[in-house]
């Protein structure tokens, strides 16, 4: 620091100023003092043009005084930024450290700020560097980024600058790159760089996290710093060096140091060199020691920066996972924290151990604490740390200990609190669902739950259960049986008579011989809830009582006075009402054999991923499903009253307030509700053939079965979500299909009218587009339409056959969102994407749009795994000059090996391993499925690090396809 004269120190005005602030007694008081003050720096500043340095930084102390207590400063930044060129220190700082605090990053003054500090960062003295240092990374803007991005790295390699200069240097790099990432080069400095780690000034702290930052935006290119890496902090925590005495916090050698070196060697896999590999693994050793031995100091500061270090270990050896006998030792460590009397301490044990009860190695170890965590849970005072016992016992789960943990969890959610019930709810019904040996268990746990809980038991848990037991035979007595008796209770939940119902309604018969559970005492127990529960639950008993007719014929009157009862004609929920109407109809008028045909029990489920584990991972957060229970229970109605008003409408026995339902255009519609994965042909006799119902394998007769069930999600999807991509921009819509070469949904277009999403299904030849139009103005858009055409080379030949499934209104209410399904089948290779155009009128005035729809030809690409010899073999078939495209290009991108092979895979290729001598290399294979033929295709991506440019090769059976391929790939390496 340099020398400062007294003069400088003192500042008498400004100290007179403050003074006379603190001494005032009213805020009024305060005000006119400070309004006599800024009146006086004015006239100072104008009037007075030889204003000396000193005069000048005590007047912009005062501004910043001002600033400091509230009030609104708008001038004196133009005398700041002329004490920038003073080369007095203490002026030099009084104008950085206004210019850091009062001006904004777009203010006019950016230009002559960037220019002074240029010229500070050049100055031999390392104090003006500092400071301009400092000034860049407290502003932080883009403009500084751009500016100043290729200058501070020299910076901090040059074999000139001193230690503070570096650390400043490195602190201000940082900064940079979390502004501007991509405005710097990585790769240029990456060995200077890392070597900072050998330096013996113990600044590296800041270098450290610089190089942290580094390794995560570009690990290629900084992997060389793990080694260094392990040699620094081998130096710290080996107690024979002696070097690092002055860098000693109450006994603990540089912690801050140590912590920022472990979460480095975190961004890597283990060292495979031996030697580097044992090193790192001596001084994790060594820090797990350390912790065993008695404390040096009774402060709370030696205690909590050894335990950071500690933490930080165990965190690299959960990241390693191959060292067992480190990962039981970190288990044992973490153990003892769970009863200290420090919160954060037994709140970090647990979490640490959420994870390592998910390695092999640890997980037996982490069980041994399960009594601890189960205390733990019962006793704590700290709900987050109540919240960490459940993650924990949730982890540890396995076949061996699942019924005592889920009965712990169970227990204590009677009085958990409100905030973690939710949560606990969906871990019991996941763990109960996942370790059911005996579905039995998994039926009484759930209605346990749901008795327990039910406010908290979401619809995803009772439709699972459901699902479940529809779907096994060996539960489904028993589950009518249970329920029956959980409904029999006084006070029942709204979600457990959602389950009766479901379950009565389907397997009632199976426990109707009982005179206690006989068809009419079932039917009184649900009806005496009826009244009780909220209209779509009473939807769904509505739908329990027509099955009841068809399960138990004995019943039929009383089941039908309840339907024709004037509370339930003359309802206010239309829903009901339609119901109850409907319902009636069809027990009255049809034969008890098409009623038993209607009325069918459901058919099993298909096999998919637990709605509730999905939910629970909050993989979908802002999206709405519905699960394939909710669907039957919403639209179950619409099926049955489709299909029987054709009936009765052909015989004429249909009520004239019926009529206008059987046309065939409103039967379509209606049946066209139907999720696609209800079975209708066991259902329809040629009496319904004049329906026509179109289903997905209706438009396209040859579509595998196999296809439906993983098409069937965009029948439920209620609203797109938000975070699916960025939107493109709305003057550049032909370039909109770049990002969806390697997805299937995002945002298509946007502007400030309209939002289009959309989401993609593809398989084999065929594929499905779900389009999502959103009304983004408060106003109604009218005349809606949307068209797609094709760009055919022969229309008598369509290389593309589109059939839309589902038409959007023509009206979007504001605010509102509608669908729009389009199936596709691919005829033959083509190029190029089908055209989607909107026509609408936003206040009378008429708009269009013209998108490209992201089908492209790789979207009908499957991966086809192969070995070596194959690979080879295929690729020398296919070696004529008109099956092979090759093209030399400079990388636009990093190079990233792993980067480039997620890109294929996303492509549709099958990114092949071991096949290619050289292991930098990418090679991939695939087939291009279409309805007249199948395209092999072959590919070779050879990246030069040195020379940043990439060599691809695509041969293919057609060499269209490859010459296709070549070019959708090429921009994107």
């Amino acid at each position: 620091m340099p020398t400062v004269s007294s003069r400088g120190d003192a500042m008498r005005g400004l100290a007179v100023f403050i003074s006379d602030i603190r001494n005032c007694k009213s805020k009024e008081a305060e005000s006119k003092r400070i309004n006599k003050e800024l009146a006086n720096i004015r006239s100072k500043f104008k009037g007075d043009k030889t204003l000396d340095g000193y005069s000048k930084k005590k007047y912009v102390c005062k501004l910043l005084f001002i600033f400091l207590l509230g009030h609104d400063i708008d001038f004196g930044h133009m005398e700041a930024v002329n004490l920038l060129s003073s080369n007095k220190y203490t002026e030099k700082q009084i104008g950085y450290l206004f210019i850091s605090v009062l001006v904004s990053s777009n203010s006019d003054l950016m230009k002559l700020i960037i220019q002074n500090i240029k010229n500070d960062i050049s100055s031999p003295k390392p104090v003006h560097v500092n400071l301009a240092l400092h000034c860049i990374a407290n502003i932080g803007s883009v403009e500084m980024s751009e500016a100043f991005g290729q200058e501070v790295p020299k910076l901090l390699v040059s074999a000139h600058a001193s230690a503070s200069v570096k650390q400043s240097a490195a602190l201000c790099l940082l900064r940079l790159i979390r502004t501007l990432p991509e405005a710097m080069t990585y790769a240029e400095w990456a060995s200077r760089v890392i070597h900072l780690l050998n330096d013996q000034h113990m600044w590296l702290t800041a270098a450290t996290s610089l190089i942290h930052t580094l390794s995560q935006l570009s690990p290629g290119d900084y992997k060389g710093c793990v080694s260094l890496a392990v040699s620094r902090l081998s130096r710290i925590v080996t107690s024979t060096y002696t070097d690092l005495q002055d860098y000693t916090y109450y006994f603990v050698p540089a912690p801050w140091l140590s912590v920022k070196l472990l979460r480095l060697l975190q961004c890597y896999p283990v060292p495979e060199e031996p030697a580097v590999r044992g090193r790192l693994v001596e001084c994790l050793e060594t820090i797990l020691n350390k912790c065993q031995e008695p404390p040096k100091s009774k402060k709370v500061q030696h205690s909590n920066s050894k335990n950071a270090v500690l933490f930080e270990a165990i965190n690299l050896i959960i990241h390693i996972d191959s060292e067992p006998n480190l990962l039981v030792r970190a288990c044992n460590q973490l153990g003892q924290f769970l009863q200290h009397r420090e919160t954060n301490l037994r709140y970090l044990a647990l979490e640490s151990m959420c994870l390592l009860a998910g390695s092999e190695f640890s997980a037996d170890a982490v069980k041994k604490h399960r009594e601890t965590v189960i205390n733990a849970l019962k006793t704590e005072r700290d709900v987050s740390v109540r919240q960490r016992a459940v993650d924990l016992l949730y982890a540890m789960c396995d076949k061996t200990n699942s019924e005592e943990i889920v009965a712990e969890m169970l227990a204590y959610l009677k009085k958990a609190d409100y905030a973690i019930r939710e949560e606990m709810v969906l871990k019991v019904a996941i763990l109960s669902e996942k370790y059911a040996s005996d579905y039995t268990w998994y039926v009484d746990t759930i209605l346990k739950l749901i008795r327990v809980a039910g406010d908290y038991v979401s619809e995803e848990v009772w439709h699972r259960v459901i699902q479940i037991v529809i779907n096994r035979d060996d539960a489904q007595g028993y589950a009518a049986k249970t329920v029956f008796e959980n409904l029999q209770a006084p006070a029942c939940h709204e979600n457990m008579v959602k389950v009766g119902g479901y379950i009565l309604g389907e397997f009632g018969n199976l426990i109707a011989g009982d005179e206690r559970s006989s068809p009419l005492v079932q039917f009184n127990l649900l009806h005496s809830k009826f009244h009780l529960c909220t209209p779509s639950t009473r939807a769904l008993l509505l739908s329990t009582y027509i099955k009841f007719i068809n399960l138990f014929p004995e019943i039929k009157p009383t089941i039908q006075n309840v339907l024709q009862n004037n509370n339930q004609l003359r309802n206010a929920d239309v829903e009901l009402q339609q119901r109850a109407l409907e319902y009636s109809q069809l027990s009255s008028i049809t034969s008890q054999d098409v009623l038993a045909t209607v009325l069918e029990e459901m058919p099993p489920f298909p096999e998919r991923e637990s709605s509730i584990l999905a939910k629970l991972k909050k993989k979908k957060p802002a999206s709405v499903q519905v699960s394939l229970v909710g669907c039957f229970i919403e639209s179950c109605w619409v099926f049955t009253m489709s299909v029987l008003l054709n009936y009765v409408h052909v015989r004429g026995l249909l009520p004239p307030i019926l009529a206008p339902l059987t046309d065939h255009a409103t039967m379509s519609v209606l049946l066209n509700h139907i999720p696609v994965w209800v079975s209708l042909t066991p259902y329809l006799s040629p009496t319904f053939a004049s329906v026509q119902v179109s289903p997905i394998t209706t438009l396209f007769p040859q579509m595998p079965a196999a296809i439906i069930p993983s098409m069937d999600a965009f029948d439920d999807v209620l609203t797109l979500p938000a975070d699916l991509g960025e939107s493109p921009s709305t003057e550049s819509t032909e370039h909109a299909n770049r990002p969806f070469m390697f997805k299937n949904s995002g945002v298509l277009f946007e502007n400030a009218l309209i939002q289009v999403g959309v989401k993609c299904e593809f398989k084999e030849q065929y594929g499905r587009v779900g389009l999502f139009f959103g009304n983004k103005t408060g106003n109604q858009l009218q005349n809606f339409a949307a068209a797609v055409s094709l760009a055919q080379t022969n229309p008598h030949n369509p290389q593309i056959n589109v059939a839309t499934q589902k038409e959007p209104p023509s009206q979007i209410d504001g605010g509102a969102q509608v669908q729009h399904f389009i199936n596709l089948e691919c005829i033959s290779m083509f190029s190029g994407s089908p055209n989607l155009q909107l026509r609408y009128q936003h206040s009378s005035a008429p708009q269009q749009v013209t998108l490209k729809l992201p089908v492209i030809i790789n979207k009908f690409m499957e991966g086809v795994d192969m070995n070596s010899g194959d690979f080879f073999s295929r690729w020398k078939q296919l070696g004529q000059p008109t099956q092979e495209t090759q093209k030399i290009f400079q990388a636009r991108h990093p190079i990233d090996t792993e980067a480039a092979r997620t890109k294929l895979t996303g492509f549709g290729m099958c990114a092949l391993t071991n096949v290619d001598p050289n292991p930098e290399n990418l090679v991939g294979s695939g087939i291009i499925k279409t309805k007249t033929s199948q395209i092999g295709c072959l590919l070779r991506l050879e990246p030069n690090k040195q020379a940043k440019m990439y060599r691809l090769t695509v041969r293919s059976s057609v060499g269209e396809a490859a010459a296709l391929i070549c070019s959708m790939l090429e921009e994107h390496f």
